[in-house]
């Protein structure tokens, strides 16, 4: 009678080890694979590093912003490989959207920015006041919102409410009543770009300057995603990556928030 053969134990042992290691690639390949995915064509989180979109997006905010609203470019692409241009299916935003795009003039840095102007719309600023087609925008005041100067003394910054044509409404502040941004030339947007201004009129690098010191009009190409949901806030004094912080840091009161 023939007897079958064992593999010694060692070897046995061998095997199991260098089949788990590969299991373990397959496993962290799939889920890497999985979150480009999502990332390239669903959602992208971003974090706000700075005080442009105050109060509507706070230093410390981290969101998700939709990757397929607008269609995709080669910018939906992660490091925007220029393997092809224009748009694949593309979908113009609205006006009030707000918007990340890649910064014209670099075609790298993330701006997030709420779109005023479309194709064809004049633009311009008259003593604070939007104007849109020769029109001014509703503007109210509303209660003062209370942030820190820079040492760190809490101070109330005017805040109005500004409704566009179509019905979208959102807070802005004016810092400085007669800053140099609070009185403009008239814009005329060209086809196929955008307007884009932080609501934090006075403290915005935005479509008020030239492409060449601050963003100018924003090429639909550029667009990567509308803003959606806040998933997680802290003080902008604190990291992510602080769990200890977390108790006293986190602004829980914005954590699911829709970005509008």
């Amino acid at each position: 009678m023939a007897m079958s053969e064992r593999a010694p134990k060692g070897a046995e042992s061998e095997a199991k080890k260098e089949g788990g290691f590969l299991e373990a690639l397959r496993i962290i390949f799939h889920a890497l694979l999985l979150a480009l995915v999502v990332r390239t064509l669903l959602f992208q989180p971003f974090n706000i590093p700075s005080g442009s979109m105050i109060p509507t997006l706070l230093i410390g905010d981290y969101l998700f912003v939709s990757k397929y609203t607008y269609g995709y470019s080669h910018h939906s692409l992660p490091f925007s490989p220029p393997i092809f241009s224009g748009r694949i299916w593309a979908d113009p935003p609205e006006r009030g959207d707000v918007a990340v795009f890649k910064l014209p003039r670099d075609n790298s840095s993330d701006y997030i920015k709420r779109v005023i102007g479309l194709p064809g719309d004049t633009v311009q600023m008259v003593d604070g006041t939007l104007f849109l087609n020769g029109e001014p925008v509703k503007r109210d005041k509303v209660g003062d919102f209370v942030t820190e100067d820079g040492f760190g003394r809490k101070v109330p910054v005017e805040r109005y409410r500004e409704t566009l044509p179509g019905g979208v409404s959102y807070m802005t502040l004016d810092i400085n009543a007669h800053s140099f941004a609070d009185n403009t030339q008239k814009f005329t947007v060209p086809e196929g770009h955008f307007f884009a201004m932080g609501d934090n009129r006075d403290n915005s690098s935005d479509s008020r300057f030239s492409a060449s010191s601050g963003v100018g009009f924003v090429p639909f190409e550029n667009l990567v995603g509308k803003a959606r949901i806040i998933f997680f806030s802290i003080e902008g004094d604190a990291h992510f990556w602080e769990i200890w912080k977390w108790p006293t840091s986190i602004r829980w009161d914005r954590i699911l928030q829709t970005v509008h």
